[in-house]
């Protein structure tokens, strides 16, 4: 393997890989409307050697105030699902889904976020795999004996103080929500339907290709340019529903070589615990 882990990995190059010494792949298939489905999945075919990662018992952690659908998990509980599936300070990581990569870059971000810097999405998913013909197992990995490593958020997400104080300072709030949740015209997940005030709407979709794998680095790189107007990385912050496909928006800017912006990890499912939050609707609304 190449001293530099990319951010996506090529379906051909994982399985040019498998079974070297170091290498943890984790199959993050999840359908928010059935949240067993995804197991399923798992257990009817999956990536040689893959672990299995449930968003709501792998990749997420307890409700909390303001912590939405998919609370950020605390790192103790992180670590210790990182050590079941053999993940040690040198391994790579290589995470795939078979819904857009967002459930994928929900794990790719938490590794990123202790530090953990050997970590790549499988472009395309899962779809890119079976299609070309790549193979399949049933086979669930043996238990893994790795010794619980601590870890700590070097990069914290936002809560929505935070949010504000980001807003207030100039910076950038991408939502990366369908256009018609940011504008409020349709809710189908939420209580409340429209978007934080001062955000601009991308889909996460926008940074797919018409194969549903990531656009190229450079034609990414020039749409968030435009986007950002100026802004460096540092300057952006990312949300969603509940702080998972925010995600894609992270991958998809390091990708591009844009690497520093930061998770709301509440998202708007967070944002409107509190009634008194202002919610704005259309396409444009000032922050009041």
């Amino acid at each position: 393997m190449s001293a530099t882990w990319p951010v996506l990995l090529a379906p051909e190059a994982l399985h040019a890989r498998l079974g070297t010494p170091g290498l943890v792949v984790v199959d993050c298939r999840y359908v928010l409307s059935d949240p067993a489905a995804g197991e399923r999945a798992y257990a009817q075919g999956h990536v040689p050697g893959a672990h299995y990662a449930h968003l709501h018992r792998d990749l997420s952690g307890p409700h909390r105030p303001g912590g939405g659908r998919h609370p950020w998990p605390d790192a103790e509980s992180f670590a210790r699902r990182l050590a079941d599936w053999g993940v040690e300070a040198t391994s790579r990581v290589v995470a795939y889904d078979d819904a857009d990569g967002g459930f994928a870059a929900r794990l790719w971000h938490l590794l990123r976020a202790t530090g953990h810097r050997e970590t790549s999405v499988l472009d395309g998913g899962w779809a890119a795999w079976r299609g070309l013909g790549l193979p399949a197992s049933v086979e669930t990995p043996a238990p893994v004996a790795t010794p619980v490593r601590a870890v700590s958020w070097r990069v914290p997400p936002l809560d929505a103080p935070a949010v504000l104080a980001h807003l207030d300072g100039g910076g950038l709030l991408i939502d990366a929500r369908a256009p018609e949740r940011f504008r409020g015209e349709a809710e189908p997940i939420d209580p409340v339907a429209g978007h934080v005030p001062g955000a601009v709407n991308r889909p996460h979709a926008a940074n797919l290709a018409g194969d549903g794998r990531f656009k190229p680095a450079a034609a990414l790189r020039e749409e968030f340019d435009a986007l950002l107007d100026g802004r460096s990385p540092e300057e952006v912050a990312a949300m969603c529903g509940s702080g998972v496909y925010a995600c894609h928006h992270l991958l998809a800017m390091a990708h591009a070589g844009l690497e520093g912006a930061r998770l709301y990890a509440g998202s708007w499912s967070g944002w409107i615990e509190d009634p008194s939050r202002p919610v704005a609707v259309g396409d444009e609304a000032p922050r009041p």
